[in-house]
């Protein structure tokens, strides 16, 4: 009896048990439904805020709030840095005192100013002078790297971690510190060597492609070893500083620049590849007869995507060394360069209408052309094949470049006032954003933010201040004298 009793109030209770949970649910439901409804301040998709009211451009910069310790010097580092400073960012720059970032000095143009080196790869930036090696110097160091989101340098290989500024030093300091380096190569038997931006390029088998066939490996003007591998170490940056939204924790970044020229040479590992099964019809040398060997060969100025292309001369060649245009025979317009060079029995001749005709016949077809050219200036060219979407490029002198007013009109060069050495022309931001507009800035002297960084960001008092400067942490030895670099 007392059994069946118990098991029938289990039985009825058995409905209210039930419920219980189910009630709970829907009150769990409702309430997360509430949660997530939107306000002004929160956010109304993907977790993203609600869209801004301000108009274009005075929304804040990219990275305005992210703060970067930048130890690096030369080219590489301050390449990457400087992008990051022209999307916002405050970038910190830390020099020895007396002495600051070698190029300082380097190639310098102007007596007792800054080089143009130094100038135009340190833009937007706030300089503060540190003698690492001094107990209050390191202590002004564990500070800046509590405050930092980012720190970026381009020492030789073990140089952080001798000054004791290991990874497992840093992430315990700071678990957000997101630390990015230039190094030559990544890990392997090179990775304790020191790398130059020609080297890079030697090593990133960019020298190996570049030049005529007949001559030596070349290295190119443009510095893809240092400000190429700058440009991929801000990317790097950019993404870790991503992914910490999510994660909370910082991490380590890596560009070596052996990497970064072969990214940038990739297309030469593609013909690598290609190479195996048989000749590269679009290079010259498959059209004059000359045999391929085991790797890639120099190629003069055969277009790298496929369709042939040249530099041509242009009217006044005799004198002006940069008259000349690149000229590139694309399939879909053949037609057109054939009526504008006088040849339209090449649109049906069998040995010129198609492409794979064309291949053994590249040197003739662009002599011809060139004898077109050459009646022209390389921008009445452009101006004429542009007209027929024909893909043309004049070879633009720095001269030229530093003079364009359309390239002054979009920022690409920028016209900054010195204290020291006057007005320069610097490259602005290659980056343009419609809601981040990037505004070019100067170079600081050096050490000229040390008292500024220490009272406002790092909260040191006056009082204290006068003591970091006469201990000699943020100031250079009365022997020391400013090096020179070679």
């Amino acid at each position: 009896m007392a059994k069946g009793k118990k098991a029938k109030a289990r039985t009825k209770a058995k409905p209210k048990t039930k419920a219980k949970p189910k009630a709970k649910a829907a009150a769990k439901k409702v309430v997360r439904l509430k949660a997530k409804k939107p306000t002004a301040k929160k956010a109304v998709a993907n977790g993203l805020p609600k869209p801004s009211s301000k108009p274009w451009g005075e929304a804040g910069k990219a990275l305005d709030g992210v703060r970067i310790l930048d130890f690096t010097h030369v080219q590489s580092g301050p390449t990457c840095t400087q992008l990051l400073a022209y999307m916002g960012a405050d970038v910190i720059k830390v020099e020895r005192p007396g002495i600051g970032d070698i190029t300082r000095g380097q190639l310098r143009d102007v007596k007792s100013a800054d080089s143009l080196y130094f100038t135009m790869l340190n833009g937007n930036k706030r300089s503060i002078t540190i003698d690492s090696k001094h107990p209050k110097g390191k202590e002004i160091l564990e500070r800046l790297i509590k405050h930092c989101d980012v720190l970026v340098e381009n020492f030789a290989p073990g140089a952080l971690d001798r000054m004791g500024l290991t990874w497992e030093h840093i992430h315990k300091t700071n678990p957000r510190m997101i630390v990015a380096s230039v190094k030559g190569f990544g890990p392997g038997p090179y990775e304790d060597c020191k790398v130059y931006e020609n080297v890079a390029q030697c090593a990133g088998g960019s020298a190996s492609t570049t030049g005529f066939r007949e001559g030596p490996p070349l290295v190119t003007g443009a510095q893809i070893g240092d400000s190429g591998t700058g440009l991929h170490l801000a990317f790097g940056i950019v993404s870790a500083l991503y992914q910490r939204i999510r994660t909370g924790r910082g991490q380590r970044v890596l560009c070596a620049m052996q990497d970064g020229v072969l990214n940038l040479a990739r297309v030469k590992l593609r013909d690598q590849q290609r190479l195996k099964h048989g000749p590269l019809t679009e290079y010259s040398q498959y059209g004059e007869g000359i045999a391929f060997g085991e790797a890639v060969p120099r190629a003069g100025n055969d277009s790298g995507g496929g369709q042939p292309g040249w530099i041509l001369k242009c009217k006044g060649w005799e004198t002006d060394p940069d008259a000349y245009i690149y000229f590139i025979t694309q399939a879909p317009v053949w037609e057109a360069i054939c009526d504008l060079i006088g040849k339209p029995e090449w649109k049906t001749d069998p040995d010129y209408a198609k492409p794979p005709a064309r291949l053994p016949r590249l040197k003739h077809i662009f002599n011809t052309i060139e004898q077109w050219t050459m009646t022209k200036t390389k921008f009445e060219v452009m101006d004429i094949c542009n007209a027929h979407d024909i893909p043309v490029g004049p070879i633009l002198s720095m001269k030229e470049i530093a003079e364009e007013k359309s390239l002054r009109k979009t920022g690409t060069v920028v016209e900054v006032d010195h204290p020291t050495r006057g007005k320069y022309l610097t490259v602005g931001n290659p980056v343009k954003m419609s809601d981040s507009v990037t505004e070019v800035k100067r170079s600081p002297l050096l050490g000229e933010h040390t008292e500024e960084i220490l009272r406002k960001e790092l909260g040191y008092t006056e009082q204290d201040i006068a003591e970091i400067k006469t201990s000699g942490a943020i100031t250079a030895p009365e022997k020391g004298a400013r090096a020179e670099a070679a």
